[in-house]
């Protein structure tokens, strides 16, 4: 999983992560934030933790690169996928959708993609002021547990973000709802992602 900024990964993949634990108890995962910073660092880690605390082994890479400019400090950024890349073969990757809006999340799925060449990734999307969400064309269908756990853990492990009105439960459950419609889930709720190559 990487994410740019602290809580990009819970939003964008938190309930498909929380099925995957559940499924695959001998996960071994990689979790890794580029701007993570001071408080919003502290609420990485701890958020990490908690929501890979079932798998079998797992390693959490933050770093702290400032927020909003990664594109203007890419060779570094890039440096720290290259050390990753040199000590972790994954089978899946999950990361930024390509053309989401804000130039973090562009970034880094630039990096993920140049990065790993030869791995199936999936780009997750994340709701903001740019109306930048999509068609996804992969599902992952939910449980309604892990939906509500996904809404729960977002709420519980980033205080720092509950007062920005976009933070909110109906904002988190409205798009796995609309998701879960678009794909006929059985509980009602999905988180949809981009896949631009699957090598089968």
């Amino acid at each position: 999983m990487i994410g740019a900024h602290s809580d990009d990964i819970e939003i964008g993949c938190g309930a498909t992560i929380l099925r995957l634990v559940h499924e695959q108890p001998e996960l071994e995962a990689l979790w890794m934030v580029l701007s993570a910073r001071g408080q919003r660092g502290d609420e990485a880690r701890a958020s990490a933790e908690a929501i890979l605390s079932g798998t079998a082994q797992r390693e959490i890479v933050l770093h702290s690169f400032r927020d909003a400019y990664l594109p203007y400090e890419g060779s570094a950024v890039k440096e720290r996928f290259e050390e990753v890349k040199q000590r972790f073969e994954p089978d899946l990757i999950l990361t930024h959708y390509g053309r989401d809006a804000h130039q973090d999340h562009r970034l880094v799925s630039e990096l993920t993609w140049n990065t790993f060449r030869d791995h199936l990734i999936l780009e997750f999307e994340i709701p903001k002021y740019d109306g930048d969400l999509g068609r996804t064309n992969f599902y992952v269908r939910l449980e309604d547990r892990h939906a509500q756990r996904k809404i729960e853990h977002l709420l519980e492990h980033f205080p720092s973000q509950r007062g920005r009105h976009w933070f909110s439960e109906e904002v988190f459950r409205s798009l796995m709802r609309l998701r879960g419609m678009e794909c006929n889930a059985p509980d009602g709720y999905a988180e949809g992602f981009y896949s631009r190559k699957v090598v089968v």
